[in-house]
């Protein structure tokens, strides 16, 4: 399945509230959403940059994803989403292909978009996302 775009950058960060502002200057747009996704272990932040947007990700346990990520890596690009029609068809599409999957089936993300990984193992150490509404 191809995507249609690129449908944000994931950048872990220590904290929301000291990350924010700076992202409100450099990119001169206020952040139009903050939540949390609990079964994730993370609060997100997000900025619209033209038709991409700007996903900031901080743990809220750190023995979750993100929070192995920061602990092990520190602050920076996490992960990379790819606009898709169907992220579940999108993943059996690239299992068919080859790669090694995360998640065999989309399941609910931030900013209500149904989401699912492809392991970096199989595409050059770039942790990808596939989205769809």
């Amino acid at each position: 399945m191809k995507p249609t775009h690129i449908e944000h950058i994931g950048i872990v960060v220590r904290s929301l509230d000291e990350t924010i502002p700076y992202y409100e200057s450099l990119l001169g747009t206020s952040c139009y959403k903050v939540e949390e996704v609990a079964d994730q272990g993370v609060r997100t932040a997000f900025f619209m940059v033209g038709q991409t947007k700007i996903e900031l990700l901080e743990s809220t346990d750190p023995e979750g994803p993100v929070g192995k990520f920061l602990e092990k890596k520190g602050e920076g690009v996490h992960h990379l989403a790819l606009a898709v029609g169907d992220s579940t068809m999108a993943l059996q599409d690239a299992q068919k292909s080859g790669l090694a999957l995360i998640d065999k089936a989309s399941r609910k993300g931030a900013d209500g978009m149904d989401i699912g990984f492809l392991h970096p193992k199989s595409t050059h150490g770039v942790l990808i996302e596939f989205c769809s509404k």
